[in-house]
């Protein structure tokens, strides 16, 4: 089964669907020991796929419009954060002590971009506050890798000692993730759900998500991506966070288009947050299971309170087993499952060409969200999809074959080229963060959009509401 066969099935897609799908294959892309081109394409044509099938549906024709699958507009979009320029300025995309350290037998891997996430990983090898590099290698150099993830993660950090494919699958928690379908899917209850207005099949561009509204409780990567899908295919996206964890305004200028922005402490706003639930049709949440639960935001009482909404979630480790409620981001994903080992050389560990783990995973759960509002416009009912890195990553090294398509010529054979590079995919647009060079949409199909209707704008600058 090749790699989008497959993903299609695990979203539950029809497999005539596919006979619509076309691909253009260029040799360069994404170059790695593991099929990282195969996932991508993969992932985004799945996402293209669902996006088509909804169109169709809401605008009622006949067939399902025609999806085209570019690998250089997908190699583009998987490293749009590389990509982003704002005024002409690159994009910074790890603080210093996000990397690998050596321990006494081996090596771990930190993430501490966000401030609060350094604070705990300078307290937990007792530095202070402005401690150089320098300071930290002769910590991690006198623990061992295990001990050192013991003792960042105790202190609510985040590393992960490094492991290889063949450690990883001997732990528990990834006997756990192979156990797990690659995409989660639930129906939670017989709920009738809001019909959504029919498209004007004469009207262009097709937006299959027009109507609905998105609420985006995520952080990078993978969540964001999905809701900026989601964002381009016409949702109204609202993306809501605490107004005292702002998000890295490389990520939110990459990740921010098409939505909008607002804060939100649920002490003192609970009724505000409870109205945008109630109006809302999709939840996409991005935080580590269980965290919002607090809250009464778990699935099941979310439906429980607004029947017939879709609740999307994304987690590093999944939501089960002995990791189940650890942070976790793509690089650390890597770093454990024994990917960054694969992809290393010289005794030193390396990475996937892009953060392969965090994109993929992100068209998914849009395409997650795209099919289940396909599925509620036939039968009705609430629903839970759930993605998780790890998983996914189970699936690029162990789940994904040769595609024979990589030995044939492409379907288009006036585009079959050589990879030139990015720049024939990038585009630039003006808006109220500056001059913004980046990667246009990845998902397409005849007819859809071609470009986000609105640039990002400053963090948590909009209103609470829907529009």
């Amino acid at each position: 089964m090749t790699a989008i066969n497959y993903a299609w099935s695990a979203l539950g897609g029809d497999p005539a669907r596919l006979a619509r799908l076309i691909t253009v294959p260029r040799e360069g892309v994404l170059p790695a020991r593991l099929p990282v081109r195969q996932l991508a394409r993969a992932c985004v044509g799945a996402c293209a796929l669902a996006a088509a099938e909804l169109a169709a549906r809401r605008a009622g024709l006949g067939e399902v419009p025609g999806v085209r699958v570019d690998d250089g507009a997908v190699a583009a979009a998987f490293h749009s954060e590389r990509l982003l320029r704002v005024d002409g300025r690159a994009p910074v995309l790890f603080a210093p002590l996000s990397r690998f350290w050596r321990t006494a037998d081996g090596w771990v891997r930190t993430h501490a971009n966000y401030p609060h996430h350094r604070a705990r990983l300078l307290g937990a090898l007792d530095l202070p506050h402005d401690a150089p590099v320098e300071m930290a290698v002769g910590r991690f150099a006198a623990l061992s890798a295990l001990e050192a993830e013991d003792a960042v993660r105790g202190a609510g950090g985040l590393a992960v000692a490094l492991r290889t494919p063949a450690q990883w699958q001997a732990h528990e928690q990834a006997a756990e993730v192979a156990l797990r379908p690659l995409v989660e899917r639930e129906r939670l209850d017989a709920a009738r759900t809001r019909v959504l207005p029919p498209l004007d099949p004469a009207t262009a561009p097709l937006l299959p998500a027009a109507g609905v509204r998105v609420l985006d409780l995520t952080r990078v990567l993978a969540g964001p991506v999905s809701t900026r899908t989601l964002a381009l295919l016409g949702a109204d996206v609202l993306r809501v966070d605490a107004p005292w964890l702002p998000e890295l305004p490389d990520q939110h200028a990459d990740t921010g288009f098409g939505k909008r922005s607002a804060t939100l402490d649920l002490a003192v706003g609970r009724d505000t947050f409870e109205d945008l639930l109630g109006a809302a049709d999709v939840v996409v949440t991005g935080y580590r299971p269980g965290a919002l639960d607090r809250f009464g935001l778990s699935p099941r009482e979310l439906v429980a309170r607004h029947p017939g909404l879709i609740v999307a979630q994304v987690s590093a480790w999944g939501a089960y087993g002995p990791w189940g409620g650890r942070r976790g981001f793509d690089s650390l994903v890597q770093a454990a499952t024994g990917i960054a080992v694969t992809e290393g050389s010289a005794g030193e560990p390396g990475a996937l060409p892009a953060q392969a783990l965090d994109h993929g995973t992100g068209y998914l759960l849009a395409a997650a969200v795209l099919r289940a509002l396909t599925e509620q416009s036939y039968e009705g009912g609430s629903r839970l999809v759930r993605l998780a890195l790890a998983r996914t990553a189970h699936w690029l090294t162990a789940g994904i074959g040769p595609d024979p398509t990589e030995a044939a010529p492409s379907p288009d054979p006036t585009e079959a080229a050589p990879y030139p590079g990015p720049d024939a995919w990038l585009t630039r647009t003006d808006g109220p963060l500056g001059r913004l060079r980046h990667a246009g949409p990845a998902v397409s199909f005849t007819d859809g959009p071609t470009a986000w209707t609105r640039p990002p704008g400053p963090w948590g600058s909009d209103p609470a509401r829907w529009l």
